[in-house]
């Protein structure tokens, strides 16, 4: 159990403080990129996106149609990009569409 400090602090550093000593940074980077592929891409990728796993910087995406996998893999810069940024932070180094 974490020692007791006597001065205030927010809920926000109470939290984030909780948040690393327990170390779930990145059970909760995976949960948030997860959700960051469907808040960027949108409902019409979301029907054909079957899984979205986060292993190290890796977002691995599996889809169901092979001919939006090769639209996709065009611009995968670009989708890491809006990721990153609607995450504001640097999560993802890689994407693998498969």
């Amino acid at each position: 159990m974490a020692k007791r400090n006597n001065e205030n602090m927010s809920l926000e550093q109470a939290l984030k403080g909780f948040i690393k000593e327990n170390n779930l940074d990145k059970g909760l980077e995976k949960i948030d990129a997860k959700n960051a592929w469907y808040a960027v891409m949108g409902k019409s990728i979301e029907a054909y996106t079957n899984d979205v796993q986060l292993k190290n910087s890796t977002l691995i995406v599996r889809l169901s149609s092979a001919p939006l996998r090769e639209e996709l893999s065009y611009g995968k810069s670009k989708i890491i990009t809006n990721i990153n940024e609607y995450l504001r932070k640097e999560v993802i180094k890689e994407l693998i569409l498969a």
